[in-house]
């Protein structure tokens, strides 16, 4: 049984958002179309022998800022899954981050659905990918679609997936500005938000089926982008500057701030890479998988 492994932990953009009312519980039933791209983390994880570290969970990343204990989702999975399955081990993560942190692209969900996965591979515990979303699911609600990847539709609170036809190829260009947005904040303010473009979500899995960008690009919307404008007017100026770039689509990915310009011409891309360079703080970018 191998005792390390090391595992790419993707991004995700919403090629819709929709949000359909609040629940008695507190969240939002939701209904969106979830598309993984190529910008990725890297989680190492290795278990640790001897009878010394059983129960021990320590987290490792490059970025500083980032808390490395029961705040981080990673370190949360890790918890969880010796919690469910019984099993007395210790382990060490390491996060090699590259997803901005707090941009809507679920990079910690992302890393803590890769925890689960080299767990269960690596303990060779033998949980269905059923049990794994299950698992997820207590984390964060972007977490089951972690686990599963791909071009998807999320309903309920996130956790009820239903796999799509892939995305056509493209160029997807992600532009994050130096700030971070509060998910719960935004959601909070669209109960009491109206008149808003709702996507027409169903046009999308039609263009999904027809491997029709045009059509794909015609329904999609996130009703959260409204909202996170009127607070943050530069993410405005983001999608001006990406479609003046010549980008076919813009939108906000999640409730923010990361926006991302479609592209169907390569040299477009590349160059509205370079012009956004350094005037936001993260610009990537990436193809969808």
């Amino acid at each position: 049984m191998a005792s390390q492994a090391t595992f790419k932990s993707f991004a995700k953009i919403n090629l819709t958002l929709d949000v359909l009312g609040r629940r008695d519980d507190g969240y939002h039933d939701i209904k969106m179309v979830m598309q993984t791209v190529s910008l990725y983390d890297l989680v190492t994880v290795e278990l640790l022998k001897g009878e010394e570290n059983i129960g021990k969970i320590s987290v490792e990343t490059n970025l500083p800022f980032l808390p490395v204990g029961n705040d981080n989702l990673a370190y949360r999975a890790a918890k969880l899954f010796y919690d469910e399955t019984g099993i007395a081990g210790g382990v060490n993560i390491k996060l090699d981050k590259h997803i901005p942190v707090g941009a809507g692209l679920a990079g910690g969900s992302s890393n803590c659905a890769v925890v689960l996965k080299a767990m269960n591979r690596l303990y060779d515990a033998g949980l269905s990918m059923r049990r794994l979303c299950t698992m997820g699911a207590k984390l964060g609600a972007d977490v089951p679609y972690c686990l599963l990847g791909g071009t998807r539709l999320a309903e309920g609170i996130g956790e009820k997936l239903s796999p799509l036809p892939r995305m056509p190829f493209c160029h997807i260009l992600l532009v994050k500005p130096a700030f971070s947005i509060s998910t719960k904040a935004v959601y909070e303010k669209i109960d009491s938000h109206s008149g808003y473009r709702r996507p027409d979500t169903e046009r999308v899995i039609s263009g999904l089926k027809d491997h029709s960008l045009e059509t794909i690009f015609g329904g999609m919307a996130n009703v959260l982008e409204e909202v996170s404008i009127s607070d943050y007017p530069v993410l405005a100026d983001v999608k001006h500057s990406l479609t003046e770039l010549g980008a076919a689509m813009t939108q906000m990915s999640g409730s923010g701030p990361t926006v991302f310009g479609i592209f169907t011409d390569y040299s477009k891309a590349a160059n509205a890479k370079r012009e956004l360079w350094g005037k936001y703080k993260t610009v990537y970018l990436c193809k969808p998988v």
